[in-house]
């Protein structure tokens, strides 16, 4: 059997909602909604649009921003069975997400190491909140994603000779990981994009149902 690597988006993936746009809703003044329209339809790149997203949020905000996304933000289920499924039959996993590190890592914490979780870094230290970025576009990338996740899957492809690159996602941050996947697993809006683009997908609502696809290899690839 081939091996297989998940890389599995955060935002609306892993959790029922995104967690960017709550933030705005909650946090930002008004204005912020025109930017998240630029991104979807692809008029701005996504590094530009989260950046300027964030900019609009003052850094005293952090742990006030910490709090509301570890109270409000709601784990889809089966989403600890699947990392459970990942450990037993020894697939590695990875989070790969255009969100931030500051409220990533807290809502991961005791669930993933680390180092299985490739996102975005912040930066408090002047009066907005500033967004880094690294884990940029390597020199086959021109998106300009902010965290490239194609990128990242060509490191991966260093790592692992002959395997499965499966892509789970939500959003158009991860088109251009399922241009390269071999399997996709999609929802709402990635749907949407890969039905645009060609690209052959399995649809989910919750971890169960990908649990259950990769056991039966239910997936269209």
């Amino acid at each position: 059997m081939t091996r297989k690597v998940i890389f599995c988006d955060f935002d609306g993936t892993v959790t029922e909602r995104d967690n960017i746009v709550a933030i705005m809703e909650e946090f930002a003044p008004d204005g912020w909604q025109p930017i998240v329209n630029d991104i979807l339809n692809e008029s701005i790149s996504i590094r530009e649009g989260v950046g300027k997203l964030f900019s609009r949020i003052s850094s005293d905000k952090k742990e006030e921003i910490i709090n509301f996304v570890l109270t409000r933000s709601k784990i889809r289920d089966g989403f600890q069975e699947f990392i459970d499924f990942t450990k037993q039959e020894s697939i590695p996993l990875y989070i790969v997400s255009g969100g931030i590190d500051f409220f990533v890592h807290p809502v991961l914490k005791d669930k993933l190491n680390p180092e299985q979780i490739i996102c975005n870094h912040s930066d408090f230290s002047e009066e907005q909140i500033k967004i880094t970025w690294p884990n940029k576009c390597d020199g086959l990338c021109q998106n300009d994603c902010g965290c490239c996740k194609p990128s990242f899957i060509r490191k991966v492809d260093n790592q692992f000779s002959d395997y499965q690159k499966i892509v789970i996602g939500d959003s158009i941050t991860d088109l251009q990981a399922s241009k390269l996947a071999d399997v996709v697993f999609a929802r709402e809006y990635l749907i949407e994009k890969c039905e645009e683009n060609n690209i052959r997908y399995t649809p989910f609502e919750t971890f169960f149902d990908v649990i259950h696809a990769l056991e039966k290899e239910e997936v269209r690839s």
